[in-house]
């Protein structure tokens, strides 16, 4: 899967604060959250390392997509994926919108991909930005 990702000096609950920020910065708010390590610890008694899924929408984008191609909801909202890899670092990775809004109307693929080209510079300036 094509990602934006990044490895920061912070711990889990750290970089989690400053993805928001920097997502916020961009016009991206998150809509939902799932704690896969919880869950499987709850669901299954396997305990992992954490990982956290958020779920992320910048409203406009989302209505641009969703108009020229309301199946394009299958792909909503991009995922930003939160890992502790241990020692006070997280990966934060972030799913590139360009890959997801591939499968288009093919009557629409030219809106689509100035869509996820958008998309994805706002994406990648939120993960660059962790980096300073």
């Amino acid at each position: 899967m094509d990602a934006f990702e990044t490895t920061i000096d912070l711990p889990l609950g750290d970089a989690e604060a400053a993805i928001r920020h920097t997502l916020a910065e961009e016009g991206f708010g998150i809509l939902t959250e799932i704690d896969v390590a919880a869950t499987l610890e709850a669901k299954l008694g396997i305990k992992r390392p954490p990982l956290k899924i958020l779920g992320a929408c910048n409203p406009s984008f989302a209505h641009r997509a969703l108009t020229a191609d309301p199946s394009l909801a299958l792909v909503l909202p991009c995922n930003v994926v939160l890992e502790d890899i241990g020692d006070g670092h997280t990966r934060v990775s972030v799913a590139d919108p360009r890959a997801l809004l591939a499968f288009a109307d093919p009557e629409r693929k030219a809106e689509a991909y100035d869509l996820g080209e958008e998309a994805a510079s706002a994406l990648k300036n939120a993960v660059d930005q962790l980096e300073r």
